[in-house]
């Protein structure tokens, strides 16, 4: 048996290597049992969330508001254009998932949001 020191990516391993004689096989190493991993548990479904406030319309990633296409008060269609969010360079379009009136601008024009948080809310 032979020891040597293997450093893969900056770190540092203590290696033992067999020494088998020419023309012998050696019988490779029994791999220890591995239990299995347990299942994930299965993430929930995202549900829209409706109360008594209204849905939330809410930012699909992070970015900032360029324009804001609807004010408190405003009559809404499903599918129509709430606001324009700019993420990652690229101007993203957000629609309305419901049909109702704008309750609440959660975030005005140039607002920063992040990925989940409210932009309008449409009751």
């Amino acid at each position: 048996m032979k020891n040597y020191n293997v450093t893969v990516n900056g770190v540092t391993y203590t290696v033992t290597v067999e020494e088998i004689a020419e023309g012998v096989t050696a019988a490779p190493a029994a791999p220890a049992p591995v239990a299995a991993a347990p299942a994930p548990a299965a993430a929930p479904k995202a549900v829209p969330v409706a109360s008594a406030a209204g849905e939330a319309v809410k930012a699909p990633m992070p970015g900032t508001i360029l324009k804001m296409n609807v004010k408190v008060g405003d009559k809404v269609e499903k599918d129509s254009l709430v606001c324009i969010l700019e993420a990652m360079k690229m101007e993203n379009e957000i629609f309305s998932p419901v049909s109702g009136t704008v309750t609440a601008v959660n975030a005005p024009q140039g607002a920063t949001v992040n990925s989940g948080d409210a932009i309008v809310t449409i009751a």
